[in-house]
């Protein structure tokens, strides 16, 4: 993995990342200066971008590519549409990573130091700057929120079909069940004559 500085002129952002929602939460002058606290991070297949478990104050931006959520080494997750957030959740509970995110192939990630960010901005100082960028976290955290519950909901009706299908099997006996009975009374029958 590669990691460049960002570097622009001031009020010259490039139009994607204009569309990133994270980045759209900011005033141009804030933007510019959540911009100069990032790093872009050119990644390979298999980089390691965050590590489960590790401790860090980055919050990251998907610029381009796939990337894969692991939680003790298993695939549990996949973040691919450009513009999404990942690992904001440090910036609110300060804890161990919960899980890795691993990069499936070629990938461009914004990496934004949000301790940097407060030592630039203390929160008795630039209130609307931390109001804007927590707001954006709830917003986030409360997406993926529906989203999992959306998810949970669906996987419970899922087994709860496969309950009663597997309750409707045993309840009834199966066809071989059923032509093993038939062949002992008919041999039952042949020895009765």
């Amino acid at each position: 993995m590669k990691e460049y500085a960002y570097i622009h002129d001031d009020g010259a952002i490039l139009p994607p990342l204009k569309a990133v929602p994270f980045l759209n939460s900011f005033t141009d002058e804030q933007l510019d200066e959540v911009l100069n606290s990032s790093s872009l991070l050119q990644c390979d297949p298999g980089d390691v971008i965050i590590q489960e478990g590790s401790i860090d104050t980055r919050i990251y931006v998907l610029l381009s590519g796939e990337l894969e959520v692991r939680v003790g080494g298993k695939k549990v997750a996949a973040i691919a549409r450009p513009g999404d957030v990942f690992g904001e959740l440090a910036l609110v509970n300060q804890d161990k990573r919960a899980a890795s995110v691993i990069a499936g192939g070629r990938a461009l990630c914004l990496a934004v130091d949000q301790k940097f960010l407060q030592d630039m901005h203390p929160r008795e100082e630039d209130p609307a700057f931390h109001a804007a960028l927590f707001e954006f976290v709830a917003r986030l955290v409360a997406k993926k929120l529906d989203a999992t519950s959306r998810r949970l909901a669906e996987v419970e009706k899922e087994l709860r079909a496969l309950k009663e299908a597997t309750a409707s099997d045993q309840a009834s006996p199966s066809v071989a069940e059923g032509a093993e009975d038939s062949i002992r009374r008919s041999s039952r029958r042949k020895q009765l004559a």
